[in-house]
């Protein structure tokens, strides 16, 4: 299996479909028994607050390097075959797809644990700023402390 096959990374507007990803995981790869998806959805709460819609930005180069870099960590610690990463930017509404990660292994433990990590540093590490929309205005968003707390648990 080629190098460019293992890793995919896209920062984008446009929505993904779930069912190209996963299909993207997993055709020709006869090595790994074991894939695990995530898909994050824009929710209609936060904090106690109302919210009607969500702005992402991110810092184009310097977000794909830091996805990248997340990645090569989480090779080191596990033995992951192919993982794909799809963040959305722009404004989002309600129930819409966020996020994408994608992770396969020869074993699922593996790759729960590296899906996770992954996604875990998405929450937490990677250049992308939040703006949420609500009834009493826009407000930038940090990340949650559970969201620290788990990143920490990491080493992140």
């Amino acid at each position: 299996m080629e190098a460019d096959t293992l890793t995919y990374i896209q920062v984008q507007e446009d929505d993904f479909s779930l069912a190209a990803e996963y299909q993207a995981l997993i055709d020709g790869n006869s090595r790994d028994g074991a894939v695990v998806t995530f898909c994050g959805l824009v929710r209609d709460m936060n904090l106690d607050n109302s919210v009607s819609s969500l702005f992402l930005e991110h810092y184009p180069g310097m977000t794909e390097k830091s996805l990248l870099s997340i990645i090569e960590l989480a090779r080191d610690k596990w033995p992951l075959g192919r993982i794909r990463v799809v963040h959305r930017v722009g404004r989002l509404q309600i129930s819409e797809q966020i996020v994408f990660v994608g992770v396969t292994s020869q074993h699922r433990q593996v790759a729960f644990q590296g899906a996770e990590f992954i996604m875990d540093f998405l929450k937490t590490q990677a250049p992308f700023w939040k703006k949420e929309t609500t009834k009493d205005g826009q407000y930038w968003v940090d990340a949650k402390q559970s969201d620290n707390h788990k990143a920490k648990l990491w080493g992140i």
